[in-house]
C-alpha cells in the first residue's frame, strides 16, 4: 500500500488528472497494474484516495463544540485540497463527471464517507444540545467544501490565505446549524 501512495504522490507533478497520468509514473514505483487494481477499480479512485482521502477517512476528534469540530474538519479538508494541486484535482473531477459509472461509484464510496463524517460532527452537536436536528449532509458538504474548492481550485488563490477562510466557513456553517437555517 505504501508503494501505491508513493506512486500517487508523484502524480501531483502532473496536471491533467488521472486519465492523463503517464503509466511510467506509476510503473516506476509499482511492478504491475495488478497491485493498483487489487485496491482500486480505476486510476481515478487511486488518485482520489492518494491525494484527498481513502475510504478509511475518520471524523476529526471531538473538540467539545460544534464550531471547534467544524474548524478541525475544515482544516483537514483544506490540507487535502492544498496538497492536491488545482490542475490535478480539476482533471480528476472532470474524469469522474464524464463517466456515469465512475460518478455513481464515487457517490457510493468517497462521497458517502465524507457525508458520514459530516453527520458524525452534527450528531455530536445534537448530543451536546447545540443543534436541534440534522440537515441534509449533502447541503452541509456543499457549504463546507464549496468555498474551499472555489478558493483553491477555481480561483487558484494563495493557500497561505486559507486559515482565515477556514474560520469564516466554520462560523457560517455553525451559525446556520445553531439557528436552524438549514432543512
Amino acid at each position: 500500500m505504501a508503494r501505491i501512495y508513493e506512486a500517487g504522490s508523484k502524480m501531483t507533478a502532473h496536471s491533467r488528472g488521472a486519465e492523463h497520468l503517464p503509466a511510467q509514473v506509476i510503473m516506476g514505483v509499482l511492478h504491475s497494474w495488478a497491485a493498483i487494481y487489487r485496491r482500486f477499480s480505476s486510476k481515478q479512485e487511486m488518485t482520489f484516495a492518494v491525494l484527498l482521502h481513502d475510504l478509511g477517512e475518520e471524523s476529526p476528534a471531538d473538540t467539545g463544540s460544534l464550531r471547534g469540530d467544524l474548524v478541525t474538519l475544515i482544516e483537514q479538508i483544506a490540507a487535502q485540497l492544498v496538497g492536491s494541486g488545482a490542475d490535478t484535482l480539476s482533471g480528476l473531477l472532470a474524469d469522474v463527471r464524464a463517466d456515469p459509472d465512475l460518478r455513481t461509484r464515487f457517490a457510493s464510496t468517497f462521497l458517502a464517507v465524507e457525508r458520514a463524517i459530516i453527520t458524525t460532527v452534527v450528531d455530536r452537536a445534537i448530543e451536546r444540545g447545540e443543534v436541534t436536528h440534522r440537515p441534509d449532509p449533502a447541503v452541509l458538504q456543499a457549504l463546507v467544501l464549496g468555498p474551499l474548492y472555489a478558493w483553491l481550485i477555481v480561483l487558484d488563490e494563495d493557500s497561505a490565505r486559507v486559515p482565515p477562510l477556514i474560520d469564516l466557513i466554520a462560523t457560517m456553517v455553525a451559525d446556520a446549524l445553531t439557528k436552524d437555517l438549514l432543512l
